[in-house]
């Protein structure tokens, strides 16, 4: 399985203000360049009465990231530079950022703008819930309803979710569970059930996105 990183769990914004300027960052977690250039130009649509609107991403993570960032309009280096410094030492991947600037009168200065640049990045990750890309199975389980509280706990036992439970005649149970986990869940099943009930895999996702920590016993 290839390595594990945080990365961000949804979309999350932050604010400061600097000598009357707003500096406003919005992160995202973002899978390719593309999807990144998608999002700064949803940020640049939204504030397009900003004085600047910086950007700084990094697609994957280690030796296979991909780093981009520019000052859009800022004196160079001042701006899209420190905020790839602060998200390339975060320790997280796929993530997509842009601080907006509204300019509020008074000029900053050259180490002003790396601070406040820097500062406004570090605001919004603080703020940023964490996840991680983890390979998952989807499943499907109909059981009867004298096993249903027992099956429950299983599910929690092994880590997974129950995203549905449908009551009919039988139970329909919807689950999901790294991929790492699922047989020891399946195998659990087969003894709860002496061998007469198991889990159907529906679907596999390489790139689930989990809270940090629902699976911390899953290495």
């Amino acid at each position: 399985m290839s390595k594990r990183y945080p990365i961000p769990a949804k979309e999350a914004r932050a604010e400061i203000e600097v000598k009357r300027s707003r500096f406003v960052a919005t992160a995202v977690p973002a899978f390719s360049v593309e999807e990144a250039r998608g999002f700064i130009a949803r940020i640049k649509a939204e504030f397009n009465d900003a004085s600047h609107n910086v950007p700084a991403f990094l697609i994957g993570f280690g030796n296979s990231v991909t780093a981009h960032a520019n000052d859009d309009g800022e004196p160079s280096g001042t701006a899209g530079r420190p905020i790839l410094a602060v998200l390339q030492g975060s320790g997280l991947g796929d993530i997509a950022i842009v601080v907006t600037r509204y300019f509020g009168g008074t000029k900053l200065g050259t180490g002003g703008l790396v601070r406040a640049y820097g500062d406004a990045t570090k605001a919004v990750l603080e703020i940023l819930p964490r996840a991680e890309k983890v390979p998952t199975h989807t499943t499907m389980l109909a059981l009867p309803y004298n096993l249903l509280e027992q099956v429950r706990l299983l599910v929690a036992a092994w880590n997974g979710r129950i995203l549905d439970e449908t009551f009919a005649a039988d139970i329909t149970m919807t689950m999901q569970f790294t991929t790492t986990k699922f047989p020891s869940f399946q195998n659990a099943l087969r003894e709860l059930s002496h061998g007469s009930l198991a889990a159907e895999i529906i679907e596999t996702n390489e790139n689930s996105i989990m809270p940090l920590g629902a699976f911390l016993e899953d290495q």
